[in-house]
């Protein structure tokens, strides 16, 4: 099944307009998310989802395809489904532009779960969430079933430990969708829940559909949603830089 990875990308965030184009080590994030998106073996290309010339401008700069979306989507999801409704991939990969640190076999995990459960139109990726994380509302956690499946996603720390302890699993903020799946969901109506924590995966639960949680190790989700947080991720890039033998 042909696999395209696409990254919405608009310029009017909240907490820190013109992200997308912020820049990390000397270049826009939204070119380090693409270049560590391209190193997934399962996605035939990696293209930019923008309603931004701005944005446009910069990926071609860089020799990345960037195409123009409307700027009315209320979602990332809403603004790649506009990209797939016009390609043949099987499978689209929503790629998040607040991942710089992104690692090419992070996508793949989420593919081959997605491949591996012809049951679930969904999948995504989940790692051991740490202490901080746990008490961060900015990073999603989530409880899985016996089959690795999403149970629920939450802002808050869950499960609540009042008897046996349970493993902390940090959600992670990609989906590998079956592509006429991706073309139902955006037209299904927001609910409750997803209204609640602001967290649109949410709207797939409650609609009844199976969302797959890939287990990855050895790597962190480090997304950016402020500007303390892209300093954060340019030290560890240059960390990385010094630690990386030559």
């Amino acid at each position: 099944m042909a696999a395209l990875g696409i990254v919405p990308a608009r310029y009017g965030a909240s907490r820190f307009p013109g992200k997308p184009l912020a820049e990390i080590a000397g270049r826009p994030m939204i070119v380090h998310v693409v270049e560590g998106a391209r190193r997934a073996k399962a996605l035939r290309d990696v293209w930019v989802a923008t309603d931004d010339a701005r944005i446009a401008r910069a990926c071609a700069a860089e020799g990345i395809h960037a195409v123009m979306t409307s700027p009315d989507h209320p979602t990332g999801s809403d603004r790649i489904a506009e990209v797939a409704a016009r390609v043949d991939d099987e499978i689209v990969v929503n790629i998040q532009g607040d991942e710089p640190l992104i690692e090419g076999f992070v996508i793949d995990a989420a593919v081959e779960a997605l491949r591996a459960d012809p049951e679930a139109p969904v999948a995504t990726v989940v790692h051991a969430a740490t202490p901080s994380a746990c008490a961060d509302p900015n990073r999603v956690k989530v409880v899985r079933d016996r089959h690795g499946r999403a149970l629920y996603f939450s802002r808050s720390a869950i499960p609540h430990v009042r008897g046996e302890a349970a493993p902390y699993w940090q959600h992670v903020g990609l989906y590998a969708y079956r592509r006429a799946f991706l073309l139902e969901y955006v037209t299904l109506p927001p609910t409750p829940l997803e209204r609640a924590e602001a967290l649109e995966q949410l709207r797939i639960l409650e609609h009844g559909h199976a969302i797959r949680c890939a287990v990855v190790e050895g790597w962190e989700s480090v997304p950016v949603d402020t500007p303390e947080d892209r300093d954060r991720v340019e030290a560890l890039m240059a960390d990385r830089q010094m630690t990386t033998p030559r």
